[in-house]
């Protein structure tokens, strides 16, 4: 009931901004603490063994919040509700929706206001993306983060509690932060990077049959070719998982997502998913995120049929 309560509560009202402005946001805690670990630690040798030291440190900082925390709660009436409350900040329905969103309206006004709006969702350079390239770039960036950004700490909701969400969070944030293959991170990222890559191995391909199962009750939509895309083409992903939401999406709409494209200057030549149309505008991103409500959802119905069994010991 807590993980049903959480996904209801963060579909309907988000993080309230008013909070973000006072106090910020967990995830922006952790970034803090990432951060500080980053400078404190990534010195000198063994950069390696110093990255699984800041990530145990991570780890056990959250737990320590956490786990007494969600104990105590489970101790009192209505307990699980206030832990519902606090593990729907961690959940990102509505940001996700309303950052996308806001770009295929700013898109749809001009191609450079595109550029600004998914500038503050991708890492790529926005100022070398025409208009299909800004929303290829919206679209994908909410197909991999309907998968670590809702499923997955769902998942982790639904397996740990407050602690399992929290600690799913502290990871893929690390990774997000310090994961990356650069000369500074290649060593002192490493453990983040391969925890984030194993704790999502499950939760991504459930986030490609959600979008699959989705299509059926999106107009236009292929689910067989939603799930044929996933299959064949995830595999070209640098990454065990970022191809599965991707590909699912790609496949599902008719879209060709992913291609080459642009960090710091520096064109990266990635592969390609599904062998749809890839000359793509403002409506297609809208189209995407149909699909994304109706993955949403597929998934709130699971999510209820989940705790239904759990609440009745099935």
């Amino acid at each position: 009931m807590t993980a049903l309560l959480a996904l209801i509560l963060e579909r309907l009202l988000g993080y309230p901004n008013a909070l973000v402005a006072r106090i910020g946001h967990p995830v922006m805690w952790m970034g803090r603490l990432i951060a500080g670990l980053d400078l404190r630690l990534n010195i000198g040798s063994n950069r390696r063994q110093r990255g699984v030291m800041a990530l145990l440190i991570l780890l056990a900082v959250t737990a320590l919040l956490t786990v007494p925390f969600a104990w105590a709660l489970r101790g009192i009436p209505f307990g699980w509700a206030v832990e519902a409350v606090l593990a729907s900040s961690l959940l990102a329905q509505k940001s996700l929706r309303d950052a996308v969103r806001a770009v295929a309206a700013a898109l749809a006004r001009s191609l450079e206001e595109g550029r600004r709006a998914v500038g503050h969702i991708v890492g790529r350079d926005p100022q070398s993306l025409n208009e299909a390239g800004v929303a290829r770039a919206a679209i994908e960036s909410l197909a991999e983060s309907t998968s670590d950004g809702v499923v997955a700490p769902l998942f982790f909701l639904i397996l740990g509690g407050l602690p399992g969400i929290a600690l799913y969070k502290a990871v893929n944030t690390a990774d997000s932060m310090i994961g990356h293959k650069t000369e500074r991170h290649l060593q002192f990222g490493w453990a983040a990077a391969r925890l984030d890559d194993l704790l999502n191995l499950i939760p991504a391909r459930l986030t490609a049959l959600l979008v699959a199962g989705a299509a059926f009750f999106v107009k236009g939509a292929h689910p067989e070719t939603a799930w044929a895309t996933a299959l064949s083409d995830a595999k070209k992903h640098d990454s065990p998982n970022a191809g599965w939401p991707e590909a699912a999406f790609a496949g599902a709409l008719g879209f060709q997502l992913g291609g080459p494209r642009s960090y710091d200057g520096e064109v990266v030549d990635l592969p390609s998913f599904g062998a749809g149309r890839a000359n793509l505008g403002p409506a297609d991103i809208e189209r995407a995120l149909t699909l994304y409500a109706a993955a949403l959802n597929l998934t709130l119905g699971v999510t209820a049929v989940v705790a239904l069994a759990i609440w009745r010991g099935l």
